[in-house]
């Protein structure tokens, strides 16, 4: 495989078009369409994405106008970023679960001309003044793909490194959504020095298999754009449900991932050792000496046992993943060091990251050689960071140029020195960052403990028998749990979520709990489309029956 150099690249058209010349004959992408398994080689991607420019051109687009993708991973979603990429159109990638009122607002928002769907628009959405072509056969009430794309073909325009590349809109956990305002030279930055950083993960033969939403700057960033400077094959999965299967036929070797995947992983994985406690016993014992040996810290008995369990069950653990996977890029939250402990005890390597979308989006990572499971890494090579009373802040070329028609949160945002304030607490040690919570998110109880719910949280949802939970107490005397389970004993509760927080301070002890009637979901407006959860918006919705915990007889 011929890694593209990025030493000239100066959009993310002119990268495309560089890699495209380097290997035009092997297969870029493969892409579930009319019930089969369909490849597609860069050259045949190339004329594809020529054709969709010559579609956007005849629609009259300006350089600089907006187009917008709301549809689920495919090749046409790639073929529709990188044509309007090359002709100086900005992308406004949308989630395809989001709700149509959110949807609405970033399209009026960012002045979208034109939509690109995969399904039926929702009425509030048609009656926008704006053009909707519809990627499938799903999509109703849209002018059709084929339709819209003819023979003609139309070439790529010079685009300026520092021109705007797309305006990616935030989750928008409180308040309306912001827009990110990117450029290519931004994301070509972010691009360039993650590759340097995890230089011995981009040589070589590679296949992803891609399963994160395209429209979240990390999948984008790590497996769309890097996968085409590396060349490698990227296999869109046909959906969560059918991710299993969908691994275990392409057997990726990359994977970018977030925790939530490994989580739900994890608890299949134990709920089926617990009716082996045999297997189970081996199992602990093979993840045990692992970690030891990938710690640096094994004896050598530990490392024949790692061997020989390995050689015993290793293969079979690491079989749901495909058997060849290599490394996972984790991101997007960060993940229990316990979690990571379990899976690289059964043989996988895990580079986990932090950033945001604000920095397109990645800050930290780290690096092949590092074994520290609680870090997320060290700062790229032109990644400057530093703590202002503990809040982590970042300048470097991949930092946004601001919010979209938002000088105000610009301003808030980043400061006179150019440095991006995240909202993220953490430290360094070592050279090494460690997230400790979130700024506005820290639960200050009445005693004046602080408690950072999110690491309480990530823990107790290391039981497989919780599904959400969310911590609260703030300004109350003692910790509360709200949970979606299957317990309704709310004392078991209490001991379970108790029992994943033997490592917290004394003080972070779950008191009181309650089992809530409903998940929390997108379509309740209790999730971000990026499946954070909406904290102020469960406590407003739950208000009651919080007061109803902390009420004294």
């Amino acid at each position: 495989m011929t890694t593209v150099s990025m030493v000239r690249i100066g959009s993310l058209g002119a990268l495309w078009e560089a890699r495209v010349r380097a290997t035009p004959a092997k297969d870029a992408y493969w892409n579930f369409h009319e019930g089969g398994w369909h490849t597609h080689t860069w050259s045949a991607m190339d004329e594809a994405v020529g054709r969709v420019r010559a579609a956007l051109v005849a629609e009259g687009l300006q350089y600089g106008d907006r187009v917008a993708i709301c549809a689920r991973n495919s090749v046409r979603w790639v073929l529709c970023d990188l044509a309007a990429l090359s002709l100086g159109l900005v992308v406004v990638p949308l989630f395809f679960n989001d709700r149509p009122e959110n949807l609405a607002y970033c399209l009026e928002n960012s002045g979208t001309k034109l939509l690109f769907t995969d399904q039926t628009p929702a009425p509030l959405l048609r009656v926008l003044p704006l053009r909707i072509i519809g990627m499938t056969r799903d999509a109703h009430d849209a002018t059709p793909w084929t339709a819209w794309v003819s023979d003609a073909q139309a070439p790529a325009v010079a685009v300026a490194a520092g021109d705007l590349a797309t305006i990616v809109y935030t989750s928008g956990t409180t308040g309306r959504p912001k827009g990110v305002m990117l450029t290519h030279d931004n994301i070509l930055a972010n691009c360039t020095d993650l590759m340097e950083a995890v230089s011995e993960v981009v040589e070589g033969d590679h296949r992803f298999v891609s399963f994160l939403p395209l429209s979240h700057m990390f999948e984008r960033t790590a497996a769309h754009f890097i996968g085409i400077a590396m060349g490698a094959e990227t296999v869109f999965a046909r959906g969560i449900p059918e991710l299993a299967e969908d691994l275990q036929t392409f057997r990726p070797t990359l994977l970018v991932s977030v925790p939530k995947i490994f989580e739900r992983s994890y608890a299949r994985i134990q709920a089926a050792l617990d009716a082996k406690p045999r297997m189970a016993h081996l199992v602990k014992r093979l993840v045990a000496s692992r970690v030891a040996v990938f710690s640096g810290h094994a004896n050598l008995r530990q490392r024949l046992v790692a061997a020989v369990l390995d050689r015993l069950l290793g293969a079979r653990l690491r079989a749901p993943f495909g058997g060849r996977l290599q490394y996972v890029l984790l991101g997007g939250a960060p993940a229990q060091p316990a979690l990571l402990a379990f899976f690289v005890g059964i043989g996988l390597r895990f580079l986990q990251g932090y950033g945001l979308t604000e920095a397109a989006p990645v800050l930290t990572c780290n690096r092949v050689a590092d074994r520290h499971l609680a870090s997320v890494g060290r700062p790229l090579p032109r990644v400057e960071l530093r703590f202002a009373d503990g809040e982590l802040c970042a300048r470097g070329p991949n930092i946004m140029s601001g919010y979209w028609h938002n000088a105000e949160a610009t301003a808030a945002a980043i400061d006179a020195e150019g440095f991006l304030h995240t909202g993220d607490l953490g430290r360094m040690e070592e050279g090494e960052v460690y997230l400790t919570g979130r700024l506005k998110d820290i639960i200050v109880l009445s005693n004046g403990e602080k408690v950072a719910p999110a690491d309480a949280e990530q823990a107790i949802l290391m039981d497989p028998a919780f599904e959400q939970v969310l911590v609260i107490g703030e300004g109350r005397g003692a910790l509360g749990l709200l949970a979606v389970t299957r317990l309704t004993d709310i004392d078991e509760i209490v001991e379970r979520a108790n029992r994943q927080l033997h490592a917290f301070p004394g003080y972070a002890r779950i008191r009181h709990a309650a089992v809530v009637p409903e998940p929390w979901t997108i379509e309740n407006d209790l999730l971000t489309p990026t499946l954070k959860v909406k904290r102020q918006a469960i406590e407003a919705r739950y208000a009651d029956l919080i007061d109803a915990l902390y009420r004294g007889p």
